[in-house]
């Protein structure tokens, strides 16, 4: 009687765990039960809790629905043999039947491998694997002797024919004739060292498409209107998830891949815009009804240089987002040097003409302090008091004032790191808020600055980083944009050359005859220290050889690990011409401002992305001289290295860099683009490829949204309830710019 108890208390607990329908799902025998998809990956046959916690980690995939929409990233045919003797390398993927004849280690170090001689009995192959942690793995479980089916694309090295890494399944757990266009799947390292690789998803997929069919569910609810699938001739849910996995041909393929991406952005853009609306209902913003003293003395008295078109049409533009009665959220962006500064200085002198403060907040002690110079340079004597709050403003008696005079009005601006959020920090009437590169604050931090006061603030966001606009469209979607697109009169395009790490006498050469001319240079290295694993020039090795091939000069060097003292001292030696050499890492990317540096040399420029490229060479040109951006790479370089190289050579244009960057390296791996990733999981759409599909799905959400802008309408009503399951766990990121 106690064993039955203890065991019925040990059932029960474990349908607490689960939902009811899963535990229906997984006790009944019926086979018409409809599947759960909520269900979680450990309960489809051949996973289990292992499988499954492998699959949580790598791939983020917990339940049935998630391995649906984990898509293969290609399919092959895979119904046709080749013989060894067939392949050259320039045939794309193929597959040979044959056995392994022997393993052998080649190499040392990072050049180590593991090479497999492979026969199909009319000629050899190798195969290679350079993981040396798998070396163990691969010759306990692909055995001498047996016959396999091996899968990969052909290379030649040294004159003979070989796989990297090839997909290997025995010979008799392939049946070639039925497998027609196969799907492949993303895998890791560590998933294929846990026995699952692109097959062992490929057959959880097969076993979950079986389940659906077996049960009747593979007739999914629509999460699109019935009236949109019919007018966009949509294939239907469930038949484009099976489609994606298993096409029946091309065709079927193409169908079926539109309509995941088309509903994947449709539901990003109709979450966005229905936030955006939602906000500018309900969130009013202070009324700067007025352009007063402070502005217009600033604009006939101390304005530094003429203002281009673009500023005076910015400022424009954020004049009548701040007069509106609604709260202003804007992103301005604005290629290095274009006068972004200047703009939000302006725009700041309007708040205070209105009675309002405004803040701004830097991601660096270095880029607040410049910034806090820059607007005491520009206002000169006008009655507007600025102070610096950092992390190196410390002491009672240096904090105190500038607190008591930010609570009480008396601060009118305050420029500021992270330290500005402190709870101690209270303003008087903040009215303004100016975020500076904002990708380096995280959504938290940002949104703490709405509590500084009862009434929101106005909020711009400014970046030098230049967004695509369909990327500008999908990550800052809920904001208005203005863009700077002119140089300020008198500056020169910044010329870019392309050298190779051989010819280093020239590069110094180079370096010396603008140095003799007065100019200071950057030397740009991408790891501080030289690592066994990476072959890259590193800044401590290349600081001991600029210090041999320039004694006569003063060099300084700043990286991410020296203390913040040490790095201001060696910026400051720079910034005031001591030093005419500044070596350093990618911490002068943002923000550094040395008008007299004409010369920006990256190392291994190869390793680093177009954006940050870029921002890199935006650290020269700022001044009247003529400047130039050194970009130095080994000389084997892949075919999209050079594509890469050859664009940072032919344009300054950050627009046009930035489209290049995100087509090369996709937008989750965008420079300046996101604090952590995608404020969303993109599972099949490519927003580098997909620009007009962005647009279109925008048009249609906000079309939907005039025609239910209170989201009541019988017709729509699936479409809302599937919005609001992608979105419960979301960050509301209208609300936060």
């Amino acid at each position: 009687m106690k064993v039955e108890s203890f065991s019925f208390h040990v059932l029960f607990f474990g349908i607490s765990r689960l939902r009811l329908s899963t535990f229906y799902y997984l006790c009944s025998a019926k086979p018409s039960t409809i599947i759960d998809l909520s269900t979680p990956i450990t309960y489809l046959p051949g996973v289990g809790p292992a499988r499954a916690k492998l699959l949580e980690s790598e791939l983020r995939i917990t339940t049935f629905r998630d391995l649906l929409y984990f898509f293969p990233y290609k399919h092959i045919d895979r119904t046709r043999l080749y013989y060894i003797h067939e392949l050259t390398s320039d045939m794309p993927f193929v597959q040979v039947r044959g056995e392994i004849l022997s393993f052998e280690e080649e190499g040392r170090g990072r050049k180590r491998r593991l090479i497999a001689h492979f026969t199909d009995g009319q000629g050899i192959i190798d195969l290679i694997w350079f993981q040396a942690t798998t070396f163990k793995w691969i010759q306990k479980n692909y055995l001498i002797g047996k016959l396999y089916i091996v899968f990969g694309r052909p290379n030649v090295f040294n004159g003979r024919l070989n796989i990297a890494h090839p997909d290997i399944d025995p010979a008799d757990a392939l049946q070639l004739g039925t497998m027609g266009l196969q799907p492949y799947y993303t895998t890791t390292e560590r998933m294929k060292k846990g026995g699952l690789n692109s097959r062992s998803i490929e057959r959880f997929t097969k076993t979950l498409f079986e389940r659906l069919h077996d049960t009747g569910s593979e007739t999914m609810d629509e999460t699109l209107p019935a009236s949109l699938v019919q007018q966009l001739s949509l294939v239907p849910l469930g038949k484009s998830l099976h489609d994606l996995h298993y096409p029946d041909s091309a065709e079927a393929l193409r169908r079926a891949t539109y309509r995941q991406k088309f509903e994947e952005l449709f539901f990003i853009q109709l979450g966005i815009l229905r936030y955006t609306r939602q906000r500018q209902q309900q969130v009013h913003g202070h009324v700067f009804a007025h352009v007063g003293e402070h502005f217009n003395t600033f604009y006939h008295c101390h304005l530094p240089f003429e203002l281009t078109g673009a500023q005076k049409r910015v400022i424009r533009e954020m004049r009548r987002d701040m007069g509106s009665g609604k709260q202003m959220n804007r992103l301005l962006q604005g290629d290095v040097g274009s006068g972004k500064t200047l703009v939000a200085l302006m725009t700041m002198l309007i708040a205070l003409d209105n009675g309002y403060q405004a803040c701004l907040m830097a991601p660096t002690e270095i880029l607040a302090e410049q910034h806090y110079d820059t607007f005491c340079q520009m206002l000169g004597d006008m009655p507007v008091r600025v102070e610096l709050l950092t992390g190196a403003v410390k002491g009672k008696r240096t904090r105190e004032p500038i607190l008591k005079g930010t609570r009480e009005g008396d601060v009118h601006i305050l420029i500021g790191t992270h330290a500005v959020l402190e709870d101690n920090v209270e303003f008087h009437n903040l009215g303004l808020v100016v975020i500076d590169e904002q990708h380096r604050f995280g959504v938290a931090q940002r949104a703490r600055l709405w509590k500084k006061n009862l009434v929101p603030p106005h909020v711009l966001v400014m970046t030098a980083t230049p967004i695509p606009r369909t990327l500008a469209m999908t990550l800052y979607g809920d904001l208005d944009v203005s863009v700077i697109d002119e140089l300020p009169p008198g500056r020169k395009p910044i010329e870019t050359r392309h050298f190779y790490q051989e010819r280093t006498e020239s590069l110094y050469r180079g370096m010396r005859a603008e140095i003799q001319k007065g100019r200071q240079v950057y030397v740009v290295y991408p790891l501080i220290k030289e690592s066994e694993k990476m072959d890259m020039q590193d800044l401590e090795n290349g600081y001991a050889e600029l210090c041999r091939v320039f004694p006569d000069l003063h060099i300084s060097k700043i990286h991410g690990k020296m203390r913040s003292a040490e790095k201001d001292a060696e910026m400051e030696r720079f910034v005031s011409g001591e030093t005419q050499i500044l070596v350093a890492t990618t911490v002068i990317e943002v923000g550094v401002n040395v008008p007299n540096a004409s010369v920006m040399v990256i190392q291994n420029a190869e390793r680093f992305g177009l954006a940050q490229l870029h921002q890199l060479r935006g650290r020269v040109g700022r001044g009247a001289d003529q400047s130039y951006c050194i970009l130095v790479t080994k000389y084997n370089l892949s075919q999209e290295t050079r594509q890469r190289i050859d664009i940072m050579c032919e344009t300054t244009d950050g627009f046009e860099i930035a489209e290049a960057d995100l087509r090369f390296r996709g937008p989750g791996d965008l420079e300046g683009t996101q604090q952590s990733g995608m404020a969303f999981d993109l599972h099949i759409a490519n927003i580098a490829r997909d620009g007009q599909l962005v647009q279109f799905a925008r048009d249609t959400a906000n079309r939907i949204l005039d025609e239910d802008p209170n989201q009541s309408r019988p017709e729509y009503a699936g479409m809302w309830k599937h919005l609001r399951e992608l979105h419960q766990d979301d960050v509301d990121w209208s609300n936060i710019s």
